[in-house]
């Protein structure tokens, strides 16, 4: 087991105020990985200090010298990789391959597109006789979750160091682990003391200092609404910036054209993807109710035939274990409330998974017969459950797709530009057009409870300047 006793602060390994640590759990094992410095509201104030006596020198840097800043980073990630992976696989219970084929490479690519779009990106701009001028806003608080770290991370660290902000991190208390590596990186690749500082704890201390903390001009949160909430209220008092990407309940419609065993197999094993634990998973499945029967036999052959990855070298596609016990427990009791509800359980269910004797393992699982009013169909369940909703006709399944406190993301599957005019009336921050990928030049957030900022590529620069 590692232990990782101290805090990066003003770009030094400093003790924490005090001796306390907090343990991290390997959710495959249900065992200690590791032991790390438990932050509190004196060393918040110590690393908000190091930011602000950074600044000013760093916001008036060159273009040059923070282009070259992020390339390195994206060098030191490459060369480090394996140690990368490695900490994602303790820290989440991901399988390597899971680490080294979706979640290291997604933070190299927020580093590497940030590099790219600050090479020509305009800071000064005439807008007819006036001279528009974009400048790094100051102190930025990040707070981010536990569901893919390094990525949550990367998006923000990288935006904000490319436009000349100074950054105070706090990651998830679970998955801290591929944070003070990234700390270690960012150190090496020569960032000036102060601009990156990293403080580990829990988020009821760390979270709240940075979140109501006079010196911090904005803070970045990922995670759930309600988490998003209270940061919020924090931030109220000192009127700062605070940008959200928080729930959602996105739906992915399949149109009554489109090839339904492709589309009902793709879904499935997209939402079963990382556990289902990605706040951007198309977890409401909207069918044609005369294909209804049809799609339920396809998830249910898909669901059944994705194995728990139970080990670290388990092959994909499989399984992997929900992060944290506690979300853990309130998947099952969400999957009891289906039950309840009077929605047919097709597959999957509360029990553990055939072979999982530990680790917070959940089966995937497939409602059918459910309506957009059950709570399976309205609450974030963030686990490997898909609901499956038909509808009659094109109109009721845009109306389902928007009867959602939600608005994160959204897929339709079908003939192109039918699914293109479809996606338009969806009212959610991105929509995926049949297999399209993940675009990091494209900004991500969401409407409604799901947030009001804007992450990735050149728009997600936006949440970290003034002009």
């Amino acid at each position: 087991m590692k232990e990782y006793p101290n805090l990066y602060i003003g770009g030094q390994w400093v003790s924490p105020h005090s001796d306390n640590m907090s343990t991290v759990i390997n959710p495959s094992t249900e065992e200690v990985c590791a032991k790390i410095a438990s932050g509190d509201k004196a060393d918040v104030d110590a690393a908000v200090r190091a930011a602000r006596e950074a600044f000013d020198s760093f916001s008036q840097s060159s273009r040059e010298s923070r282009v070259k800043l992020l390339r390195d980073v994206v060098a030191g990630i490459q060369s480090r990789a394996d140690e990368f992976a490695e900490a994602i696989n303790q820290e989440m219970g991901a399988p390597l391959w899971w680490a080294q084929q979706a979640q290291v490479p997604a933070g190299i690519a927020h580093f590497a597109t940030a590099a790219d779009v600050l090479e020509k990106f305009k800071f000064v701009e005439a807008k007819g006789t006036t001279h528009l001028r974009r400048e790094a806003i100051g102190v930025c608080g990040m707070i981010t979750p536990w569901n893919w770290p390094l990525n949550q991370v990367a998006c923000k660290i990288a935006a904000a160091l490319a436009v000349g902000c100074t950054v105070v991190l706090k990651p998830a208390e679970q998955t801290p682990l591929d944070s003070i590596l990234l700390a270690e990186v960012i150190d090496a690749a020569g960032a000036p003391p102060g601009v990156f500082n990293l403080v580990t704890g829990s988020g009821s201390v760390v979270g709240s200092a940075l979140s109501d903390h006079p010196e911090v001009d904005m803070v970045s949160f990922t995670g759930s609404t309600r988490a998003g909430a209270m940061v919020a209220k924090a931030a109220a008092d000192s009127i700062k910036r605070v940008s959200q990407e928080l729930g959602g309940k996105s739906v992915n419609l399949v149109l009554p054209d489109a090839d339904l065993q492709e589309s009902v197999v793709r879904a499935v094993r997209s939402l079963m993807s990382n556990a289902g634990q990605t706040c951007s998973a198309g977890s409401r499945l909207l069918v044609p109710a005369d294909r209804q029967e049809e799609a339920i036999a396809i998830a249910k052959q898909t669901a059944e035939s994705i194995p728990v990855a139970l080990s670290a070298d388990a092959d994909a596609p499989a399984i992997v274990p929900i992060s944290t016990q506690r979300q853990y427990e309130q998947v099952k009791k969400l999957i009891g409330v289906g039950i309840d509800e009077g929605a047919t359980l097709v597959t999957g269910g509360v029990e553990s998974p055939s072979g999982a004797t530990k680790g917070f393992f959940v089966k995937p699982t497939i409602f059918a017969n459910v309506n957009n009013a059950m709570a399976i169909a309205q609450e974030e369940i963030f686990g490997p459950v898909l609901v499956i909703i038909a509808y009659e006709d094109v109109d009721q399944a845009v109306q389902i797709a928007n009867d959602s406190p939600y608005g994160l993301s959204g897929y339709v599957q079908g003939p192109h530009e039918q699914a293109v005019e479809v996606a338009s009336r969806i009212r959610t921050g991105q929509v995926f057009i049949n297999n399209a990928h993940a675009d990091f030049n494209a900004p991500f957030g969401g409407f409604k409870q799901s947030g009001n900022g804007r992450e990735w590529g050149e728009v997600g620069f936006d949440e970290f300047l003034e002009y």
